[in-house]
C-alpha cells in the first residue's frame, strides 16, 4: 500500500501538463484540497494534501506557510511540519499572514477573531471583530485579512460586500462597500487598495479618496471571462497576477491563472485542468522580496 501511495503521487507530480507557467508559483487549490509549488515548466514539485486550503506564502526561510479550514502550517520542503496552529470546533480559517514578529496572522470564522499566533503556538494578539449578521453563513464570514506597515487591520468581510479597515487596537476606521463578496483587499505602496470582488466578477484599484482608479471587469479580457476573483499579486513592474476561482459551474473552461499589464494586455496565463481544479491564491517565487516585511503585495 506504502508504495502503491508513493507511486500514485509521483505519477501526479510528473505527469504531462497542460500548458507552462509564466513564473515558477505557490499555489492553493481549495476544491481539489491541495496546496503546490509548480515550476514554471508547469510541473508540480512540491504537494501536501489539506482540507480547503485559502492562502498561502513563500518564507524567505524557503518554507512555505498556508492556511487551510482547520489551521495553519508551516511545512519545509522536504515535508516536514515547522510550525502549527489548530483552530477549535466550529471554525473556519481562511487567511494567514506572516509577520515580522515571527507571529504568523490569523483570521477565524465562527470565533469572528484576528489572531496573532507566536512561534510556540500561543496567541499573542487577539482582535475581536464584530460578528456579520446571522443571514451570513460561517464559511462566509471573512476572506482575506492583511496586516499593514502601519499596523493597521484590512478585514474582507466576505458576505456582506465590504471590507473594513481597523487600526491597531481593532477600531473601525472606515468601512468601505465592494460589489461583489469580497476575497482579498491588498494595500499598495502608493497608498491605493487593490480589492478582488469575488462573485462580483470585477477588480476595482481604489486611491486614497475611493475613486476606482482602475478596474477590470468581466468580460474585458478575450478567453479569461472573471468568474469569482480570488487571490492575486501585484508585480514590481506594476503587472499583476489574478486567481480566476472557475468553481460553480465552470470547472475546465478557462485559465485559472493570467498576468495582465495595466493596459490589460494577457502576459501569460496557467491552464492545468488534469492536475487542478481552481487555483484560488499564489505566490510567484522568483519575484524578490520578504513576505514578512511587505514586500509581497497579494
Amino acid at each position: 500500500m506504502r508504495f502503491a501511495t508513493q507511486a500514485a503521487f509521483l505519477s501526479i507530480l510528473f505527469a504531462p501538463v497542460a500548458a507552462r507557467a509564466g513564473h515558477p508559483f505557490l499555489c492553493t487549490d481549495s476544491y481539489a484540497n491541495q496546496v503546490c509549488a509548480v515550476s514554471s515548466t508547469g510541473t508540480i514539485v512540491w504537494r501536501h494534501a489539506c482540507n480547503h486550503p485559502q492562502d498561502c506564502w513563500a518564507l524567505p526561510n524557503g518554507n512555505y506557510l498556508f492556511c487551510h479550514s482547520g489551521g495553519a502550517l508551516e511545512m519545509t520542503p522536504a515535508g516536514v511540519v515547522a510550525w502549527e496552529y489548530k483552530a477549535g470546533a466550529n471554525t473556519e480559517v481562511h487567511a494567514c499572514q506572516p509577520l515580522s514578529s515571527g507571529c504568523v496572522l490569523l483570521v477565524e470564522n465562527g470565533p469572528c477573531r484576528i489572531i496573532e499566533v507566536d512561534r510556540a503556538g500561543k496567541i499573542a494578539k487577539e482582535i475581536r471583530l464584530v460578528p456579520p449578521p446571522a443571514s451570513v453563513s460561517l464559511h462566509d464570514q471573512f476572506r482575506g485579512v492583511r496586516k499593514t506597515q502601519a499596523g493597521h487591520y484590512l478585514v474582507c468581510r466576505k458576505g456582506e460586500h465590504k471590507v473594513e479597515e481597523l487600526d491597531a487596537n481593532g477600531v473601525v476606521i472606515r468601512e468601505i462597500p465592494v460589489p461583489g463578496d469580497v476575497h482579498e483587499c491588498v494595500l499598495l505602496p502608493d497608498g491605493h487598495l487593490l480589492i478582488a470582488c469575488g462573485d462580483g466578477h470585477r477588480v476595482e484599484e481604489l486611491d486614497e479618496m475611493l475613486r476606482v482608479v482602475w478596474k477590470l471587469d468581466e468580460n474585458e479580457l478575450p478567453g479569461n471571462t472573471l468568474r469569482l476573483m480570488s487571490g492575486f499579486q501585484r508585480l514590481p513592474n506594476g503587472n499583476t497576477v489574478f486567481c480566476n476561482y472557475i468553481g460553480h459551474g465552470h470547472l475546465g473552461e478557462q485559465p485559472h491563472l493570467f498576468e495582465i499589464t495595466r493596459e490589460k494586455k494577457i502576459v501569460w496565463e496557467f491552464a492545468d485542468h488534469q492536475h487542478f481544479k481552481v487555483i484560488n491564491q499564489v505566490q510567484l517565487l522568483d519575484v524578490p522580496g520578504d513576505a514578512t516585511t511587505g514586500e509581497i503585495l497579494r
